[in-house]
């Protein structure tokens, strides 16, 4: 197995820098199990779904989790230290995160950092990619508030590259189902959801459950080995309560649908299921990596956003509708000018069962 079918030309013009407004004017690329193409809005989902589907949410919320500061001088001078970008990635404890630091190599173990104004911070360890350990001085709900008040959401690079991050984003960059704390990269299939298009598709019978699934830094990283399978994909926390599991087999065993509203609940649901497709309570660490051949066992829907080029999140896609289907899909997108990316529109997908 190649990386190279996986790869694909995009103009850089159709980025999206800005997401739609209102949220649920974006774009929708529909795809069917025949590779038939239709062309619609987010606003246009209630028609496209059946009474008795339940839509499956990811609850995450993003955190400030980018911070900047200076290495404390190893000669006793605060501030004098080179500057440090550090990016948050997984919680490990009340006062530790795993984060990547830029630049890594100014960093050694028991390194102390001030970051912001008021943050303190020690390098625990040092690992492979610019990854590091650090440890805060403050902890919990303290060590919370000074993320709030020093961190900057971390957009993704294909943004951030093209301008600052602002005032705006602290709200585009979240749902607006949003609960729970621990991501630093928005869920963001989730982005295009206003509470009226909610209250259309309850109208229409289609109901509502939620999972949670921190999102890391690792989203962003393209596959680098040459074969797939040899990709390490970085484990991030998930949780699917029983009460929710309970919902989404009531609804499978009625003959309704699970439509996963992004990759990162469709990943969920397929951690929690055994063989039968059946969900169970789960509240774990999970790295599951779905490519080509990989047997689906939950959602028969997709919506989710476009995908980089040679990312685990386009081979899921493309394990879910077929490589083919997907690189006619997004064929079709670059013709017709849909925007791409987390600010982006996005593709409806209903896999052959």
């Amino acid at each position: 197995m190649s990386v190279s079918p996986f790869d694909f030309e995009l103009p850089e013009r159709l980025i999206a820098l800005r997401p739609a407004a209102p949220r649920d004017s974006a774009r929708l690329l529909v795809v069917r199990s025949d590779g038939r193409f239709e062309h619609a809005r987010l606003r246009d989902l209630p028609s496209l779904l059946l009474e008795g589907d339940v839509l499956v949410v990811n609850d995450t919320k993003v955190i400030p989790a980018r911070l900047f500061g200076r290495r404390v001088s190893r000669q006793g001078f605060e501030g004098n230290g080179p500057r440090i970008q550090i990016l948050l990635h997984k919680r490990i404890g009340p006062n530790g995160f795993r984060a990547f630091a830029r630049p890594a190599r100014k960093l050694s173990r028991d390194d102390q950092l001030r970051l912001g104004n008021t943050l303190e911070a020690r390098v625990v360890s040092r690992g492979e990619g610019g990854e590091v350990e650090v440890e805060f001085a403050c902890t919990g709900a303290d060590l919370d508030a000074a993320i709030a008040r020093e961190g900057e959401i971390p957009l993704p690079p294909y943004i951030a590259g093209k301008r600052r991050t602002d005032a705006r984003d602290s709200q585009d960059y979240q749902t607006a189902f949003a609960v729970h704390d621990g991501s630093v990269a928005a869920p963001t299939a989730g982005l295009h959801f206003t509470s009226e298009l909610f209250a259309r598709l309850e109208a229409q019978g289609i109901s509502r459950e939620t999972i949670t699934l921190h999102v890391g830094a690792g989203t962003f990283l393209p596959v680098t080995t040459r074969n797939p399978r040899d990709h390490k994909m970085h484990a991030e926390w998930a949780s699917l309560s029983a009460g929710a599991a309970k919902h989404i087999n009531d609804v499978r065993n009625m003959g309704g649908r699970i439509v996963a509203v992004g990759t990162t609940t469709l990943r969920t649901l397929e951690s929690a299921a055994n063989a039968e497709g059946e969900v169970a309570e789960f509240s774990e660490d999970t790295d599951i990596f779905i490519f080509p051949g990989y047997q689906f066992k939950t959602a028969e829907v997709l919506l989710t956003n476009f995908h980089l080029p040679r990312s685990t999140l386009f081979m899921l896609v493309c394990a879910f509708m077929g490589t083919d289907v997907m690189k006619a899909a997004y064929a079709e997108a670059i013709r017709e000018k849909y925007r791409f990316y987390s600010y982006g529109d996005a593709c409806l997908l209903f896999r052959t069962l």
